[in-house]
């Protein structure tokens, strides 16, 4: 299992607002994986988002849905905080930002 593999599974889990994946919004910061262990870290769009421990969650039932994973931890920060630059600049320019 690689990072690659991690941010693969991290596709399925949709910001609810932009309905696009977080690794594409750029919200997926890092990736650690240890043996059978995954820590993530993770932003979102905005800080006041009323859904935050939803997608944490999500990621975390992602992230466990893969074989070789026996425990996850998904950790939220702001630091630095997410900008639309985040974003490639295909999809950006796609989405008008």
């Amino acid at each position: 299992m690689t990072e690659k593999d991690v941010r693969k599974a991290l596709k399925t889990v949709k910001d609810p607002e932009l309905n696009i994946d977080l690794v594409t919004l750029g919200l997926v910061y890092d990736i650690e994986v240890h043996d059978a262990s995954v820590q993530a870290v993770i932003s979102l769009t905005s800080p006041m988002c009323p859904v935050a421990g939803q997608i944490v969650e999500d990621c975390r039932i992602a992230i466990l849905a893969m074989d070789e994973v026996d425990e996850a931890d998904v950790q939220l920060t702001f630091d630095p905080p997410w900008t639309p630059e985040r974003i490639s600049p295909l999809i950006r320019s796609s989405l008008g930002l």
